[in-house]
């Protein structure tokens, strides 16, 4: 298994080597994977002074749109060329499986930063050659011109699950916007994500255009997020560290766009319950239910809530969970063991509410080493249970029944989360009028989702802020201008 090489930050267009090292952890095996130097704060200082100086200066902010895309063009390449070290990275220091780490984690990422492109080159003519809103505005005014702006300095703070989507989905639209940007990934896999500060310098950015920051702690994120140079937090991750974040930048009125938590529903309508098997393996495939739009839980009609849970289970148990480097294993570790203990607690905790483990609740036998936990549904007596409302990314999924249509929706609705979800139905327009109902972000019908650089993702409610991908997600790099030309006679 060869890595990217790459093991220190990436700041103002050189590598550093000052600071600590820290070791990262294989949670398939509770190896080490290598050890990498955590930048101290003072060259978070650095990064974002410098992308202030950069983005001030229009050195990037200045070039016409299609040569920054064509520059861009140019970093997804150098990423392609680190396609099998960049694989066996993400599977080394996150325990996804080959399978999905190679389809979707690296070759989807890519796909959705070349489609991003086009979609900013896409856009109306106006933001690229301003255009009056209007030639008589009262008051004398000859001409009102509405101008697309970058932001500015944008702070980008990824998770582990998706570091490298997640990478791709917050540079590459702030950089095409015109913005500099400061990039810090999770301490838990940051390797992967110097794959970035490598690109950067294939492609050329000038210097504090891009950074790329790694620590093992979070002075240097907490730094990002109230640093008065910077002007936009981007922020992948848990509810609670989004609240902290608002609170953070709150005292400088930064923009602050936010994907957070899920506990995401999908509903099976009464006609499409044959469905449920194949809807609920998605949930805990590829990502061990680590993923903030997993839809974990699921709804059927209350007469045919066994027939459902023991054809989820007798699925569960035909997933292959092991090592994820191996071609052929469905499910990986969770990231760490205090992951697995929260999945182990929240099994427990189900329990005592009134729940019955259907399959799976434990860790898996044969497996010695690693954070593994198995596949599991809970047959879940209401959506009150601890189980339903609380997000335990992990491979658990819940089963609730429900007596009619309307209470399902209720259901579906009760939560504080709002990010996602899914109908399925035999009968579309049913479903699709069942998911219009849906307080979510994002609600598929007849499908689990995907990336799709055309169509936003983002929360309702605590989900989050702001939206990421489709025109909205490069709209919120950008501010809105308004120039009103008098005349002096």
């Amino acid at each position: 298994m060869a890595l990217i090489p790459q093991t220190s930050s990436y700041v103002a267009g050189k590598w550093i080597d000052s600071g600590d090292a820290f070791a990262v952890e294989n949670p398939a095996d509770e190896s080490r994977v290598t050890d990498v130097v955590s930048a101290p704060a003072a060259e978070f200082e650095r990064a974002i002074v410098a992308a202030r100086q950069s983005f001030d200066s229009g050195v990037w902010a200045d070039l016409v749109p299609r040569e920054r895309a064509r520059i861009l063009n140019v970093f997804l390449d150098a990423i392609v060329a680190t396609r099998a070290e960049l694989a066996d990275t993400i599977i080394a220091e996150a325990g996804l499986p080959r399978f999905f780490t190679e389809g979707i984690q690296v070759d989807g990422s890519i796909t959705l930063g070349r489609e991003t492109l086009d979609l900013y080159l896409a856009l109306p003519e106006e933001d690229f050659n301003p255009v009056p809103v209007n030639q008589l505005v009262a008051g004398g005014a000859k001409l009102s011109v509405r101008r697309y702006e970058p932001v500015g300095v944008v702070s980008a703070i990824t998770p582990y699950n998706a570091a490298i989507i997640m990478g791709i989905q917050k540079i590459i639209p702030a950089l095409a916007a015109g913005n500099s940007v400061v990039l810090r990934p999770s301490p838990l896999t940051p390797i992967s994500s110097l794959v970035f500060g490598a690109a950067a310098e294939a492609a050329g950015l000038p210097p504090g255009v891009l950074s790329v920051l790694i620590e093992s702690g979070a002075a240097g994120a907490e730094l990002m997020t109230t640093h008065p140079a910077v002007d936009l937090v981007s922020f992948t991750g848990s509810t609670a560290v989004g609240k902290a974040i608002l609170a953070q930048a709150a005292s400088t009125v930064k923009h602050v766009a936010l994907e957070l938590g899920g506990k995401s529903a999908q509903i099976y309508l009464p006609d499409a319950v044959d469905a449920a098997a194949r809807g609920g393996a998605a949930v805990v495939a590829a990502t061990a239910g680590q993923a903030c739009v997993a839809a974990t839980r699921m709804f059927v009609p209350a007469d045919r809530k066994a027939e459902v849970v023991a054809a989820v289970s007798a699925t569960y148990q035909h997933l292959k969970v092991g090592d994820p480097a191996v071609a052929g294993t469905m499910i990986g570790p969770v990231i760490s063991a205090g992951q697995r203990e929260r999945c182990e607690r929240f099994v427990a905790l189900a329990q005592e509410h009134g729940a019955t483990v259907a399959t799976g609740g434990r860790r898996p036998e044969g497996l010695e080493r690693g954070y593994y936990f198995e596949p599991t549904v809970l047959d879940l007596p209401d959506n009150t249970n601890p189980a339903a409302q609380e997000e335990i990314f992990g491979p658990v999924l819940g089963i609730i029944g429900y007596t009619d249509v309307d209470e399902a929706v209720r259901m579906a609705n009760d939560s504080i989360y709002g990010l996602s979800g899914q109908v399925y139905g035999a009968d579309v327009a049913a479903a699709t009028a069942v998911a219009r109902r849906i307080r979510a972000g994002a609600v598929n019908v007849n499908a689990n989702g995907g990336l799709n650089a055309y169509a936003p993702s983002g929360g309702y409610k605590q989900s989050g802020l702001g939206r990421e991908r489709g025109p909205d997600g490069i709209r919120a790099f950008q501010e809105i201008k308004n120039l009103t030309v008098g005349s002096l006679g």
